[in-house]
């Protein structure tokens, strides 16, 4: 049986692990392991509230979103890597020839590639947005069921700005919209009420009247 302070535990570190995505290289396998802690979290919620569609939500929610980000960055990086290799800064030997990059590369006009590495990132940022933004629907019925039932508006809220940055990573912007989502992913889940909230009230101790006298007849 799940409790909400090992919810409120795991969730909120596992989404302070998903903010630590910007720190690459190491990033995206934190934000994974992020996530895998918040399923813990959403696990423990569906145990007590006894609804399991919440956990089968957020748990298609987490599987695109990874598949998606982990997808698109591959393809990101093997666009980086090709076009250092076609400039010489990158060799078989290793990375000696890095010493080539350097200000006037660009400036010159002595870059090949540039438009391979263009249609590359723009790939990787299509994938990613074909991927998270049916992420982020699951995530939206998941978290709007928690908000209802434990009565934590800021999981709806959440919720909704991780759709709208979810849309915009198209554009980029949404990544700075997501980290705004991931933050207040972090408040709501250390905003959640004890497991003894939960508990109905004990109910009144009801006394019965006394009954009539009985009248005897003379």
């Amino acid at each position: 049986m799940g409790s909400l302070s090992t919810a409120r535990t795991f969730g909120g570190i596992g989404s302070i692990m998903i903010l630590l995505f910007v720190l690459q290289p190491w990033g995206t396998l934190l934000a994974i392991v992020g996530w895998v802690l918040v399923l813990i979290a959403v696990n423990n919620i569906a145990d007590v509230v006894g609804d399991r569609s919440i956990l089968r939500n957020a748990m298609i929610a987490v599987v695109l979103a990874i598949v998606g980000i982990a997808v698109g960055v591959l393809v990101l990086l093997s666009s980086v890597l090709h076009f250092a290799k076609l400039n010489g800064w990158i060799t078989s030997s290793g990375l000696g020839s890095l010493r080539n990059l350097n200000s006037t590369s660009f400036t010159s006009g002595h870059v090949t590639g540039l438009g391979g590495l263009v249609v590359g990132a723009v790939i990787g940022l299509v994938l990613i947005w074909v991927f998270l933004l049916p992420s982020a629907v699951f995530l939206r019925r998941s978290f709007s069921k928690i908000a209802s039932r434990l009565n934590v508006k800021m999981f709806a809220t959440a919720a909704l700005l991780y759709l709208v940055g979810a849309g915009l990573t198209i554009v980029a912007i949404g990544f700075v919209v997501l980290f705004v989502a991931d933050l207040l992913m972090v408040v709501a889940f250390f905003s959640m009420p004890d497991d003894t909230s939960l508990e109905p009230p004990p109910r009144p101790m009801v006394i019965p009247p006394p009954p009539p006298p009985v009248l005897s007849l003379p």
